[in-house]
C-alpha cells in the first residue's frame, strides 16, 4: 500500500489538540487543496471562513452543541455555500441566476463541500496535522451565519478543526465492504444483515477506549435520525436566498 492510500484509509478524527499554533505555510497548502478540488459545473461555488480567535471558536464550539475541540484546536474551518459567488459571475454574462431557488444547486453545494472538505482534510493530515470534521455547524445555521457576517446566498455546510494532536485516536470500525460496496444493483438484504456484527463491533470499540457510555451504531443512528435533529436548517436555508422550489 503506498504513503497517499495509507494515509486515506487510516482516516482518524482527532478530538484532542496541543496549544501548539498551526503553521500559516501548512494552512495555505490545506486551503489550496480544497480550493482546487473538483467543483460542478466548475461553478467553484463554495467559500471558506478561517477561524483562528478564540473568542470565536469558543462560540462555536458552543453552537455546535458543545463541541470543546473546537475551542481547543488552534484553527476551525468552515466551509459555505456560495451561491452568491456564481450570482455574479452569472451577472457578469449579462443573465440573472436562477440556480439557487431549487434543491439542485443546494445538493450540489452540499456534495462539492464533502469534496473539499475530504481534500483538506488529507492535506492537513499530509504534513502531520490532526483534524476532526464537523456538522454541527448546522444546529443553531441562523447564529452561525451571523457569528461569520456570511452574506446573503452563502450557508454554512460544514466544518474541520485542525491542530496538533495532543493524544492519538484509534481507528474506529465500519461497516463491511458488503454494506457499502453494491456491484450491479443495490442489495439492502447485505446492509441488514451486517448491523448486528457492526453493533457488536462499536460497544467492543467503546469499551477499548474506556467509553462505557458508547452505544450501539443502530442506537446511536435511533437517537438522532428519529427526529429532525437540525430543525432550523430549511427556514435558515430559505431566509439566505436558497428557495429550494
Amino acid at each position: 500500500m503506498n504513503d497517499t492510500l495509507q494515509l486515506l484509509q487510516t482516516h482518524r478524527s482527532v478530538r484532542s489538540y496541543a496549544d501548539t499554533p498551526v503553521d500559516e505555510a501548512a494552512l495555505a497548502q490545506i486551503i489550496e487543496a480544497g480550493r482546487r478540488s473538483p467543483s460542478s459545473f466548475n461553478a467553484q461555488h463554495l467559500s471558506v471562513v478561517v477561524v483562528r480567535a478564540a473568542a470565536a471558536r469558543t462560540r462555536i464550539a458552543e453552537l455546535a452543541g458543545g463541541q470543546p475541540w473546537i475551542a481547543r484546536a488552534p484553527v476551525f474551518i468552515v466551509v459555505a455555500a456560495d451561491a452568491g459567488k456564481t450570482a455574479a459571475g452569472v451577472a457578469a454574462a449579462g443573465a440573472a441566476q436562477q440556480a439557487h431557488r431549487s434543491a439542485e444547486l443546494v445538493v450540489a453545494c452540499s456534495i462539492d463541500a464533502g469534496i473539499a472538505l475530504g481534500a483538506m482534510m488529507a492535506a492537513a493530515r499530509a504534513q502531520g496535522l490532526a483534524v476532526v470534521p464537523v456538522g454541527g455547524i448546522r444546529r443553531n445555521p441562523r447564529a452561525m451565519i451571523d457569528l461569520l457576517g456570511l452574506p446573503p446566498l452563502t450557508f454554512p455546510l460544514c466544518g474541520m478543526c485542525v491542530g496538533h494532536a495532543a493524544a492519538d485516536a484509534p481507528l474506529k470500525p465500519r461497516l463491511p465492504t458488503q454494506a457499502f460496496r453494491h456491484d450491479e444493483r443495490y442489495d439492502a438484504d447485505a446492509v441488514r444483515a451486517a448491523i448486528p456484527a457492526y453493533d457488536q463491533a462499536m460497544l467492543r470499540h467503546w469499551r477499548d477506549v474506556g467509553r462505557p457510555d458508547g452505544a450501539s451504531w443502530s442506537a446511536t443512528l435511533a437517537e438522532h435520525y428519529s427526529r429532525d435533529y437540525f430543525p432550523g436548517v430549511g427556514q435558515a436555508l430559505r431566509e439566505q436566498g436558497f428557495e429550494m422550489e
